[in-house]
């Protein structure tokens, strides 16, 4: 069901008793906890929220709220502002809104909060990275907000102060790439090529897409190429491309053979996957990921929950490109077919004018 029929039958479970409504509710919160239905347990905290006497309404806003501007709120303003190039006068906004998240939703000995976006990463995140103490989840996506304010800190010149913040939004939600991507251009920035390979191999271990896998490959090549090891930095940005064709990788490879003086050696499959076991990195998407979006799918099929299920398979085909999958996902959603091609030709195009004659240097 989508949000707005969820909160259209639990209102007509409502009463007069607002202490009946109270545990009526937070059963239907518990229940749709269990089922991973995100759609389900934010209409109960919706309606939980009405059903609130005034004086907890007003701590929740106290907590969610800062200067009488909700949290996300406040972010989206943020975010407007570095889109206009304005990332100083961002600055005490963002840290002000950093403050308030740390202060408020604090990890303590028996809680800690996370900033699970969907399902699939509130699967994940069980399974990778096991926990002893009790889960809660945040209002909003913490995770995304502290790494603005790392990027906003990196971006005026202070990289190495951004390293603590962007650790802090990993804790939040350690399956999202997005802050570890954040980190491995920080230590870009501050030459520490052994911190970048190590993040970006924590970051493959929770890659979800060809975009994050191969971005994953072209850090690791940025990072050979700094220690002269131009042939396997080539391999990886070869597998990079192969993963997902990025414009920018042929700029990369013409300064590697550049660098190199000498033709770059060229990689078949397995030449590649020995350069990858040379650096201890599994070539392609973890299992472990893999198996979650799969049983994820299995699941939503089973309780007929095609939106969620068309989620997860789409995530499982990103990663397996099984044609049986495709083939589920246009039974249940026919007008995917475009994008599947529109998918198709962009990558094809993409190949081509990377791997086209003016750029000799690099074939794959």
């Amino acid at each position: 069901m989508s949000h707005d029929e969820i909160i259209k039958e639990l209102r007509s479970k409502l009463g007069d008793s607002v202490k009946d409504n109270d545990t009526m509710l937070r059963a239907e919160a518990e229940k749709f906890s269990r089922e991973k239905n995100m759609e389900g347990v934010r209409a109960v905290s919706e309606l939980l929220l009405e059903n609130m006497p005034e004086s907890e309404k007003e701590e929740i806003k106290r907590i969610t709220h800062v200067d009488g501007v909700r949290l996300d709120i406040m972010h989206g303003q943020i975010v407007e502002m570095i889109d206009k190039h304005s990332a100083i006068e961002a600055k005490p906004i963002a840290e002000r809104l950093y403050k308030k998240i740390m202060v408020e939703f604090k990890e303590t000995e028996k809680t800690k909060f996370v900033s699970m976006r969907n399902p699939f990463e509130d699967n994940l995140c069980q399974i990778l990275f096991k926990q002893s103490k009790t889960l809660t989840r945040t209002p909003f996506d913490f995770a995304t907000y502290l790494t603005t304010y790392a990027y906003i800190i990196t971006e005026t010149g202070s990289p190495f102060d951004a390293i603590p913040v962007l650790k802090q939004a990993i804790e939040f939600n350690p399956v999202d790439c997005g802050p570890k991507f954040e980190l491995a251009e920080v230590y870009k920035l501050l030459q520490n090529k052994k911190r970048l390979l190590e993040i970006t191999r924590e970051t493959i271990k929770v890659a979800s897409s060809p975009v994050a896998l191969a971005r994953c490959y072209a850090n690791i090549g940025y990072a050979l190429t700094d220690i002269y090891e131009y042939d396997d930095a080539a391999a990886f940005y070869t597998a990079s491309v192969m993963m997902y064709p990025h414009p920018a990788i042929p700029h990369e490879m013409r300064n590697l053979a550049h660098l190199k003086g000498t033709p770059l050696k060229t990689y078949n499959y397995n030449q590649l996957k020995g350069v990858f076991d040379k650096y201890e990195i599994t070539m392609g998407f973890n299992r472990e990921v893999i198996h979650v979006a799969s049983e994820l799918s299995a699941h939503y099929l089973a309780d007929n929950d095609i939106p969620n299920a068309l989620k997860a398979l789409k995530i499982t085909y990103c990663m397996t490109q099984d044609e049986q999958i495709k083939n589920l996902i246009l039974k249940y959603e026919p007008e995917s077919a475009r994008a599947f091609e529109n998918e198709k030709d962009d990558g094809e195009e993409r190949r081509q004018n990377i791997t086209k004659t003016e750029n000799p240097d690099f074939k794959r």
